[in-house]
């Protein structure tokens, strides 16, 4: 275990520190103030206080900069996940980021500490994470960390958790709690119109080769939105699945997606057609009744807000996907 940083980063550490020492910086922030603090925040590692309400916040979740914008903040850091320059793609997030252009400082859980440590974050948030300890002890030396939950696997804690972790972070916890009630009326209000989807049960799956499918565990927040529309999710593919988010299968287990509504989100353009002319796949009573349902991932991106699982993607998953699967 790493007890001292490498000296390339302790120097520009310690740059940063001697910089705030100078005077504070309002770059990346839009935020009207928050109260409340100091607050201590439990997660995977430990507690972490964090005294005074943040300003330069880097977001090391998947997903995370999705809440930080929707509580008014513009993280100055972030990393990449579907190679689409977090600040520029979604439309549920691009009008909150302005002109505003984050430093991508790593992808997925490979994160890049020096450009993280030239940024001065005073807050380092990683909800929809698989963060290490090590990687935890590096940083916090940089900033408080809030690193994800210990209460569930890494990738599986529900949305609503993740969301009141940032916004306790943030300071504006009163926030976060209308936002969520909000979601989880409309939620409500999806189950209330369409009754015929708790009698029905739902799979996600896709496929990037011939032959080869992922089908998603009932923890994966593309499963944890259709039960929040009122679906049932499949029991053999979470036996499956285990404490995974999602399990591999051959054709010759084709029949796990033989079940009442099928959707896919595919990203290769040719995905449909090449699962289509699957003849197994082709006999599913699922396909022959015309309800397997197929989503891309960016175009238009409703795949990408199904996996961001955020109080800002979510309401655009709903406008998407609900009109498909109430078909």
């Amino acid at each position: 275990m790493k007890k001292y940083l490498p000296v390339a980063l302790a120097a520009l550490v310690a740059a940063s520190l001697l910089s705030a020492c100078g005077g504070s910086t309002r770059e990346g922030a839009a935020a009207p103030a928050a109260a409340g603090f100091p607050v201590t925040v439990e997660h995977k590692y430990g507690t972490t206080e964090v005294r005074k309400a943040p300003v330069r916040v880097v977001t090391l979740g998947l997903s995370d900069q999705d809440t930080v914008l929707a509580l008014g903040i513009r993280p100055v850091g972030v990393v990449d996940w579907f190679k689409e320059r977090p600040f520029g793609d979604w439309p549920w997030a691009r009008p909150l980021w302005g002109d505003a252009k984050p430093e991508i400082v790593g992808e997925r859980d490979d994160y890049q500490f020096e450009k993280i440590a030239v940024l001065k974050p005073d807050l380092i948030i990683a909800q929809y994470s698989g963060m290490k300890k090590d990687q935890y002890e590096t940083l916090s030396k940089i900033a408080p960390v809030v690193a994800q939950s210990a209460k569930h696997d890494d990738y599986a804690a529900p949305w609503q958790d993740m969301t009141r972790t940032i916004g306790r972070a943030l300071g504006r916890e009163a926030r976060v709690n209308e936002l969520i009630a909000g979601i989880e009326r409309r939620f409500a209000d999806v189950r209330a119109a369409h009754p015929e989807f708790a009698r029905q049960t739902a799979v996600v799956a896709e496929s990037y080769e011939p032959g080869k499918y992922s089908v998603f565990s009932p923890t994966d927040p593309k499963t944890v939105f259709l039960k929040a529309l009122g679906f049932r999710h499949s029991e053999a593919v979470g036996k499956l699945a285990g404490s995974q988010s999602f399990a591999d299968i051959g054709t010759e287990r084709l029949d796990l997606l033989d079940v009442d509504r099928l959707l896919w989100v595919i990203d290769d353009p040719d995905a449909e057609k090449r699962i289509k002319e699957d003849p197994v796949y082709a006999k599913l009573a699922v396909v022959t009744a015309g309800k397997a349902v197929f989503v891309p991932y960016t175009t238009p991106p409703a795949g990408a807000a199904l996996s961001f699982d955020t109080v800002l993607s979510i309401p655009y998953a709903i406008d998407q996907l609900v009109p498909l699967l109430s078909r």
